[in-house]
C-alpha cells in the first residue's frame, strides 16, 4: 500500500515495531473494522478507545497505521523503564504517564503539544483497564477531555471488542487459537464546542468526559449486541483501587 506522509515520517523505532508486529497480526488475527471514514485525514485529534485488555493498544495501533494515521499512545511510566521495551517505546515517540507524582502534568502537556503539531493521540478515557466485571466502559477520567478543551481538536470515540479474547484484563496468558476477530468501530466526533469557552473549565471537563463516555459506551453496546448497564462502574464506589491490579482498598 502507498504510504502516507505520517507513515513515512515515523521514528525508526516505530517503523521497526510495525515491521515486526503487523505481519504477525495479519496472520494471527481477523479484523472487522468499521467507521474508519470518521477518522480525520489530517490535523491533530484525540482517539478515545475503551480499555479491556493489555493487547488492545496493539490492535488499535494496527488499524490506525493501516488507515494512514499512525497513533501516539499515553502509557504508564513503568513501561518506559523496562530495559528493551522502554528503549523502543521512548524512541517510537510514545508519551509516558507518571501517575500520582509531580510529573503527572508532563503527559498532559506532551499530549497537547502532539495534538497541536497534527498528531493522532490515543487517550484511554477510563484511565486504566476496566474494572467492570462484564468489561463495560467504566467511569471516565478527565484527561482526554481537558486536552480536547484546550486544543479544541476532534475527539473520536473508538469501541473495541475482541482483544479480551486474546488476553483478559490483568491476565497473564495469551490465547491465539482459534484466530480471534478484532472488532473496532470508529465513531463520529463528540461535539464539545459549546464547552470551549465555559467559565468553569473544571465543570466543562467533567461534562465533556460524560459525553465521551456516553458515546463510547453506546458504541460498545452496539458491537456487543447488548444494552449497557444504566450506571457506569465506579471502582471507588466498590472499594476498589484506582490503578494497577484490582484490589480492595481495605485489603
Amino acid at each position: 500500500m502507498a504510504k502516507t506522509t505520517q507513515q513515512r515520517d515515523l521514528p525508526r523505532a516505530y517503523k521497526f515495531v510495525v515491521r515486526v508486529l503487523r505481519p504477525l497480526l495479519l496472520v494471527l488475527t481477523k479484523r472487522d473494522w468499521t467507521g474508519v471514514e470518521n477518522l480525520p485525514g489530517e490535523g491533530g485529534f484525540i482517539a478515545c478507545p475503551n480499555h479491556l485488555s493489555h493487547t488492545d493498544f496493539v490492535m488499535f495501533g494496527h488499524l490506525m497505521y493501516d488507515v494512514g494515521r499512525p497513533v501516539l499512545f499515553l502509557g504508564k511510566s513503568s513501561v518506559f523503564e523496562y530495559p528493551v521495551i522502554g528503549w523502543i517505546v521512548r524512541r517510537a515517540g510514545q508519551i509516558p504517564v507518571y501517575r500520582g507524582s509531580s510529573r503527572a502534568i508532563d503527559a498532559y502537556r506532551a499530549a497537547v503539544d502532539a495534538v497541536r503539531a497534527g498528531a493522532a493521540v490515543a487517550m484511554y478515557p477510563e484511565g486504566t483497564l476496566t474494572r467492570d466485571p462484564d468489561l463495560w466502559p467504566m467511569r471516565g477520567k478527565t484527561g482526554a477531555a481537558r486536552v480536547a478543551l484546550e486544543t479544541r481538536c476532534p475527539v473520536i470515540p473508538v469501541a473495541m471488542w475482541g482483544p479480551q479474547e486474546l488476553m483478559m484484563p490483568y491476565g497473564r496468558s495469551v490465547h491465539l487459537f482459534p484466530r480471534k476477530t478484532m472488532r473496532i468501530d470508529v465513531g463520529t466526533p463528540v461535539d464539545l464546542s459549546d464547552l470551549y469557552d465555559a467559565p468553569d473549565q473544571r465543570v466543562a471537563a467533567s461534562e465533556a468526559t460524560d459525553r465521551i463516555m456516553a458515546a463510547l459506551t453506546a458504541q460498545v453496546a452496539a458491537l456487543r449486541g447488548h444494552a449497557a448497564p444504566p450506571v457506569r462502574y465506579d471502582p471507588a464506589a466498590h472499594g476498589m483501587t484506582e490503578f494497577g491490579r484490582p484490589e480492595r482498598k481495605d485489603g
